[in-house]
């Protein structure tokens, strides 16, 4: 190390402790490394505190020696939010050691938890005292409860429970001049002034670094009741989603659409057997959930065979045992595992109005396939919140440069498409260093400098995960 370089150093080993301060490159290479590959950069150092205390002593040191800051977490992101530059310049701040369980309301219906705790850890503490904490996605045994904050991450319970965000009450923050931010408190009524905590979720660590969070806990549902169902198209799914809403209001809790083609993909790829149902165009994972006695399944069944009757449904499987709901869940949650086995593919994480699904996705699988004779669409997702994964790839394994040198025309018209119908083309994922740009395409002017003023003023150095989010 440079020995102009030692005081900072130094600085950092105060504050966390020899061990917690890494600097060789194998050592620090894990976590310059995003999970797939896709990033890789380099850093000074990767330094990991214990407490919230330690972190705000790390800011200090940066802020007072202007280096940058990237947070990591599981380090499970899609869109390169947790990786460094590859300019050398920035510490990987890792906030895995800052994982402890500070209190658990059953009551008030809270858990407060630091944001290093993984998602799975959060979800079994709240078993344990009988409550559910219902964020729920696949990356859950290994993703922190902080990144999915960071990225006000959605997953499979959005229909009932909301977005990360919606399940936030209070939260604890480091700004970036190293100022010790609490905010935990468990109210769900609190009109004092600005929602500063609604600033920080889903900022991706550029403006404060979340260390720990109040979070809304619910009954464990006393039934469960999940079908697997096959309809006809895109439009025939958003017909039943209404259709099941109308019968059983809330206790709808996931409604899950899977093309044919990214079950094809799980057949081929995983060990599950064959399919619940007769092969069908489209299929719809439904899963529905209450806190008393008298959801069951004779009930889901009836309303099952009236949609049959009505032409919404073309075959239905429904779980009777618990095994055999996480298999029919092993259907749908494979999708990206099997998509990896098959070979490359270009990933679109969109959301829509509901009312917009079917249009959207017909009419541009529509221009793709004519553009594009080799390519296929492998469309999934949580259709009850509007949110698909709108993925392309190869029709048949091969050589994915092919693949690669259409990538911006195919996001171009996807995500054309997509904001035509006043969508998203960031759902769930963040915008972290892939979807920055555009971003700053598509962001209206007003919107984006008003962004802007918020980073300037939150974090006027600019040392909080330069080059994610804003262009």
């Amino acid at each position: 190390m440079n020995p102009a370089e030692q005081g900072w150093c130094q600085a950092l080993v105060s504050a966390v402790g020899e061990a917690h301060v890494l600097s060789e490159p194998v050592d620090m290479g894990p976590y310059c490394t995003d999970w797939h590959g896709r990033y890789r950069g380099r850093a000074r150092a990767v330094v990991r505190p214990r407490t919230a205390q330690e972190l705000a002593q790390v800011l200090r040191v940066c802020q007072r020696e202007g280096i940058p800051v990237v947070p990591q977490g599981g380090n499970t992101g899609l869109c390169g939010g947790a990786t460094p530059d590859d300019s050398g310049q920035s510490i990987v701040l890792h906030l895995g050691r800052l994982n402890r369980l500070r209190a658990l309301d059953p009551v008030n219906g809270t858990i407060t938890v630091e944001a290093g705790m993984v998602l799975a850890q959060v979800q079994q503490h709240a078993r344990e005292a009988g409550m559910l904490f219902p964020l729920s996605l696949a990356a859950e045994g290994s993703c922190t409860i902080g990144g999915n904050l960071a990225t006000n991450a959605g997953g499979t319970g959005v229909l009932r429970y909301g977005n990360a965000r919606d399940l936030t009450l209070g939260l604890e923050v480091v700004t970036a001049t190293g100022e010790l931010w609490d905010g935990l408190r468990s109210l769900r009524k609190d009109n004092t002034g600005y929602s500063l905590k609604d600033l920080f979720v889903g900022s991706e660590g550029t403006l404060g670094i979340i260390t720990a969070a109040v979070l809304k806990l619910y009954p464990q549902p006393a039934e469960r009741s999940t079908a697997f169902i096959g309809v006809s198209g895109l439009d025939g799914a958003v017909r039943l989603l209404k259709y099941v809403q109308q019968a059983f209001g809330a206790d709808v809790t996931a409604f899950e659409v899977m093309s044919r083609r990214s079950l094809e993909l799980v057949e081929r790829q995983a060990s599950l057997g064959a399919p619940p149902i007769t092969p069908s165009p489209w299929a719809v994972l439904l899963e529905m959930s209450c806190g008393r006695a008298g959801l069951n399944r004779e009930a889901l069944e009836a309303v099952l065979a009236e949609a049959m009757e009505e032409g919404l449904v073309l075959d239905a499987a429904i779980a009777v045992s618990l095994e055999q709901a996480q298999t029919l869940w092993a259907w749908r949650e494979r999708i990206p595992e099997a998509q990896s086995a098959y070979g490359g593919v270009l990933k679109h994480d969109i959301s829509l109005p509901i009312s917009a699904l079917a249009d959207f996705e017909a009419e541009t699988s529509r221009l793709i396939h004519e553009r594009w004779p080799s390519l296929q669409t492998v469309v999934f997702g949580h259709a009850g919140d509007g949110n698909l994964h709108y993925n392309v790839a190869l029709r048949e394994p091969g050589d994915f440069s092919a693949l690669a040198a259409w990538r911006d025309e195919v996001l171009t018209l996807v995500h054309d498409h997509v904001v035509q119908r006043q969508g998203s083309f960031s759902a769930e994922h963040g915008i972290g260093q892939s979807k920055r740009q555009e971003l700053g395409a598509r962001k209206p002017a007003v919107e984006l400098a008003l962004m802007r003023g918020l980073k300037a003023a939150l974090d006027p150095q600019g040392i909080l995960n330069p080059g994610k989010v804003l262009p």
